[in-house]
């Protein structure tokens, strides 16, 4: 029996270490994890054409069929009455820096604050990580202890001695025991490991020695040694692998839906960043219009103050042309402030060193914009949404994470049963230390054994609220998902009629400003005709500000709608490189 309980804990102890190479090994685990890193890897570039059901369209394409179906009697342009933008004013090249949408990404990605900010959160993760493994690192252990003692006699009990022969004459004798003085030296050592495993149990091996010297009385000295193993094992509460590597695979959970969620906010600041330089694309084209507005009003000024020195006109319309220019002035002035504004807001997105919030460098969008119009397969893109967005994925991996935590929490209303066993191999000698360890390896004295502890709480009521509260923040993500899922395809929607709206808006400003253009021709001719007053030709020019002005708009807000379209399939516009133009040619 000695022989074969040194077997039996060996054994257990190979079964422990043997259970636990694939503690976290799990087939959901596995395919979890690969899709996130799939998604995180993957190009997430919105390819537009290959969505599209039908070969884009440009403006030029699409406007003859847009204006069938305009009011029929509407006056139709001729072809080549289309006006030339106006060129944008090209500022100092020491005070300008022409910016182009693919330069903005790159800034935004390298200097973004709020991705700064974000880029820590996957690091504090990771140490989660490493502080749940570090639960199941080895300790090793030691100490050492010398002390001695230096004791008067003392009296100790009154005994009554038995001796174990019927005829010594001590039998039945009562008399008082006395401790001599003594002086005794000490020595006693130990080192060992304890190695927890992740089936729950603790091992501990160790191997003990300590050495006593008596100088006074009866002198003597002793050396004892021993190799000690133990083991406890639960059998209910904390046992298993799966229960004792729970905190492991919660944080890991959490880990790639912190890698998620960083993946995320830098497609927000990216969708930001391109919705400002739209914006700051549009402040330049409404201070163009201003501007041709101011220096039409003023063209016509010294072209009227000309026509009343010949005598033509009436000094009146002097008067008339001037208000025309002054209001024009006030527009153009709250143009240029606008743009300065949105300048620094695209600024404040960059942060680059080089771009001060308040600095005079002008900046120019250098990327024309994605005039195209696509007809998108409403569903198709609907599907591609729910399988990428960012947002539902994080949702999974929180899920997974409740339901590692529910495991858990279920094994801990369990009772707690433990199953100790120890054993050692005893070695003492009176002569010298090499006695007393070859005793010890000779394995002829040893000390083992068995046992269970037992705990079982009387109501449990603490474990299983804990347990009650996570399945329920389980369902509580169960439903946000499934809202999330309804918001999702309902965004995608909104999107697309958002985007098919503006196309149409880009349309109609497009033929409005062709007749806008045409009726002040005609006012003007009139004017010099005779026939019209400089008040109804500034209402003619005000009506071609405005209509430039929603074309630009509507412009605008068509490229904010393609990004828009791109967040909300959890992708962003342009990250596949994809050139629109030759896509159209094609």
């Amino acid at each position: 029996m000695p022989n074969a309980c040194p077997a039996l804990g060996g054994l257990v102890l190979l079964l422990a270490l043997g259970g636990c190479a694939g503690y976290f090994d799990t087939a959901p685990d596995r395919q979890l994890a690969k899709r996130v890193e799939e998604r995180l890897q993957t190009d997430q570039g919105l390819n537009l054409p290959a969505l599209s059901a039908a070969p884009p369209q440009t403006v030029e394409q699409a406007l003859p069929r847009f204006k069938e179906r305009l009011i029929t009697n509407l006056p139709k342009a001729p072809p080549k009455s289309v006006q030339p933008r106006p060129e944008r004013p090209a500022a100092e090249p020491d005070a300008s820096r022409r910016l182009s949408i693919a330069a903005v990404r790159g800034l935004a990605l390298e200097n973004n604050l709020d991705l700064k900010i974000a880029q820590i959160d996957p690091k504090l993760a990771q140490l989660a990580v490493s502080e749940e493994q570090a639960k199941f690192d080895d300790l090793i252990f030691a100490k050492a202890k010398y002390g001695q003692k230096n004791t008067p006699a003392e009296n100790l009990d009154v005994v009554t001695f038995t001796p174990s022969d019927a005829d010594s004459p001590l039998k039945n004798e009562t008399d008082k025991l006395t401790a001599i003085a003594q002086r005794t030296e000490g020595l006693e050592l130990e080192a060992g490991v304890v190695i927890p495993l992740r089936t729950g149990a603790k091992v501990t091996i160790s191997a003990p020695f300590d050495a006593k010297k008596q100088y006074r009385g009866v002198a003597s000295d002793q050396y004892r040694n021993a190799l000690r193993f133990s083991i406890s094992q639960p059998l209910l509460r904390d046992a298993g692998i799966a229960n004792n590597v729970a905190g492991i695979r919660i944080a890991r959970y959490e880990q790639q839906a912190v890698d998620v969620k960083t993946r995320l906010q830098a497609i927000r600041v990216l969708a930001a960043v391109e919705r400002a330089y739209w914006s700051l694309y549009v402040a330049w084209g409404e201070l163009d219009v201003r501007r041709q507005q101011y220096e039409n009003a003023a063209g016509n000024l010294a072209m009227v103050k000309k026509r009343v020195g010949e005598g033509l006109t009436a000094a009146v319309e002097i008067n008339r042309a001037e208000i025309g220019v002054a209001e024009r002035l006030e527009t153009l002035i709250v143009a240029e402030t606008t743009l300065k504004t949105r300048q620094r807001q695209l600024k404040l997105l960059l942060n680059d060193a080089n771009l001060d919030l308040d600095s005079p460098t002008v900046l120019i969008p250098e990327t024309e914009p994605t005039l195209l119009e696509f007809g998108f397969d409403r569903e198709q893109l609907a599907a591609r949404a729910l399988d990428g967005r960012l947002e539902l994925l994080e949702l999974e991996l929180k899920l997974a994470a409740d339901a590692t935590k529910i495991d858990y929490l279920e094994n801990q209303t369990l009772p707690m049963f433990m199953l100790d066993y120890q054993y050692a191999g005893l070695g003492r000698d009176t002569g010298s230390i090499n006695g007393a360890f070859d005793q010890t390896l000779s394995g002829r004295y040893s000390d083992w054994s068995v046992g269970l502890r037992m705990e079982i709480p009387l109501t449990n009521e603490l474990r299983r609220a804990r347990l009650d509260k996570a399945v329920q923040e389980r369902l509580q993500r169960l439903t946000t998902k499934q809202l999330r899922e309804l918001s999702v395809r309902r965004e995608i929607y909104d999107a697309l009629d958002v985007l098919g709206q503006n196309w149409r808006r880009i349309l109609a400003a497009r033929q409005n400003v062709l007749l806008a253009g045409l009726n002040y021709d005609a006012e003007l001719k009139q004017f010099r005709e005779g026939l019209r007053t400089m008040t109804e030709v500034l209402e003619t020019l005000t009506r071609l500000g405005e209509a430039q002005l929603r074309e630009v708009r509507a412009v605008g807000d068509y490229q904010v709608a393609l990004v828009d379209l791109a967040f909300a399939t959890g992708t962003v516009l342009g990250h596949s490189r994809v050139d629109f133009e030759q896509a159209a040619a094609r």
